[in-house]
């Protein structure tokens, strides 16, 4: 996996940030959410094997904006942030998971790191 600043492209200005959060999981189904549990606050498509994470709103401004990829810190590959949660929540991030309900609770709610890259341009 290439390091996260390799990722913004040459000639581009930016800098890594990294930020400890608390992290949940969740599952797209309708008594989690609501009458349509695929789609997202943003409008996105969700399907199960997708690596994406939903943000607090408060990380939205941090820069964690739509379609911001990201790596949680001891899990493999890099998520999207394709779903924001709602405005109670703050510097917490929501694994999505597909459907599969025992995963969403084995992994309960636990502290990460998060790292990312902004674009300063």
């Amino acid at each position: 996996m290439l390091p996260l600043a390799l990722l913004a492209g040459a000639g581009s200005a930016s800098a890594e940030q990294r930020l400890k959060v608390m992290a949940s999981a969740y599952n797209s189904v309708a008594d989690q959410t609501n009458d349509q549990p695929n789609i997202t606050a943003w409008g996105d498509k969700l399907k199960p094997g997708m690596k994406v994470v939903a943000v607090s709103r408060d990380l939205i401004k941090k820069g964690l904006t739509h379609n911001t990829m990201i790596e949680i810190v001891g899990l493999p590959g890099r998520y999207r942030v394709l779903d924001k949660m709602h405005r109670r929540w703050d510097k917490k991030i929501d694994i999505y998971m597909g459907t599969d309900v025992d995963a969403a609770l084995e992994w309960g709610v636990r502290p990460v790191e998060i790292r990312w890259v902004e674009d300063d341009s």
